[in-house]
């Protein structure tokens, strides 16, 4: 074989290569790391491990739980055209951040959510919104929630809360109603030194208390109602909240209009369609 054969036979060879090479299927390469491989002229090296390329648009949706939060992100990334919605059903509040102009589309897909949580004390007062309890059950809910009342005081309801406690012994007869406002229970003691002898325990009507409807939002006042049982059982108690929904609605309101406050655009009543 002369030189000049196998020079010609090498060069048909490095085209297969190539061609082999071009024709191989594409290979996925990972973010943040550096790969290097043989070409014809040399190694080549690929770095991955500089920032990817920036996404064209904005996309996804950000929940947020107050209405701080809210403004704050909406201030960094609303325009003219975005628009803003509240569902008082739903609790929330939804900004379409790239919505539609009037005379162009957008995406609709970069979406910000205000979406309200009850606080637990609000959902605790909640669940024993009329429902009567046994008076120990009762005085350790009062002991428990001294906080949040606000009239009489918890220093006056912890007494309340007390006296209960110390006639569980007792058996109640019968509840008066005083010029007071207060309700008087008539009892006579049972099973101690004391059996037979008769005694009176009296209790507010009505008790205030402040509760914070949701988290990040102020604090509202309600009126709870006594509410009572004297039978087989014994005295059993509990209070009954006057119109707990309607300061649900005004708090939802007042999230609504603090954020109307801070922002430009209208906030719209619905949902949006996304």
């Amino acid at each position: 074989m002369t030189y000049t054969e196998l020079s010609s036979t090498n060069g048909e060879a490095q085209t297969i290569v190539d061609t082999a090479l071009r024709s191989a299927p594409p290979a996925e390469l990972e973010q943040g790391k550096v790969y290097a491989f043989h070409t014809p002229t040399g190694v080549h090296k690929v770095d991955l491990t500089g920032p990817a390329t920036a996404p064209d648009r904005k996309t996804g949706t950000t929940t947020v739980r107050d209405a701080a939060s809210f403004s704050s992100y909406f201030t960094k990334h609303a325009d003219e055209h975005t628009e803003v919605y509240a569902d008082a059903d739903r609790l929330t509040i939804t900004a379409v951040l790239d919505a539609h102009q009037a005379n162009a589309p957008r995406w609709g897909g970069h979406i910000l959510k205000l979406s309200l949580r009850e606080t637990e004390t609000w959902k605790q007062w909640a669940a024993r919104d009329g429902k009567l309890m046994d008076q120990e059950t009762f005085a350790e809910f009062i002991e428990d929630h001294l906080p949040e009342l606000l009239e009489p005081t918890a220093a006056d309801m912890l007494e309340i809360a007390q006296s209960f406690q110390a006639t569980s012994k007792v058996e109640f007869q019968s509840a008066n109603r005083l010029a007071s406002g207060q309700r008087q229970f008539q009892y006579v003691e049972t099973g101690t030194t004391k059996a037979g002898q008769k005694g009176q325990l009296a209790v507010p009507e009505t008790f205030t208390i402040g509760l914070v409807p949701f988290e990040g939002s102020e604090g509202y006042r309600l009126t709870a109602r006594l509410r009572y049982r004297i039978g087989q059982n014994g005295l059993q108690l509990g209070y009954k909240l006057e119109r707990p929904d309607e300061v649900r609605r005004t708090a939802f309101a007042d999230v609504v209009n603090r954020i109307d406050g801070d922002i430009e655009q209208p906030v719209m009543n619905g949902t949006p369609a996304l």
